[in-house]
């Protein structure tokens, strides 16, 4: 495959923004649980679609994969 063909694999600004926000989110939530906290659950599960919905905004302006503003870094 050639690098024209490849499709970033989510390395982006706004990927990685995305996962990261979900990650706490899953985090705060996973421990929430345990200490059977349901508000906190419910709070990071808002977190998680927060998160999402970030990544999203994030690539329609400009900073997904196939975004002006995204510049991909070589492989070493």
């Amino acid at each position: 495959m050639n690098a024209q063909n490849d499709p970033g694999h989510g390395h982006s600004p706004a990927a990685w923004t995305a996962v990261v926000i979900m990650l706490i989110g899953f985090t705060v939530g996973t421990v929430a649980f345990f200490f059977e906290l349901a508000p906190v659950v419910w709070a990071s599960a808002v977190v998680v679609v927060v998160g999402w919905i970030v990544g999203g905004v994030m690539a329609k302006m400009g900073y997904g994969v196939k975004g002006p503003r995204y510049a991909p870094k070589a492989h070493s």
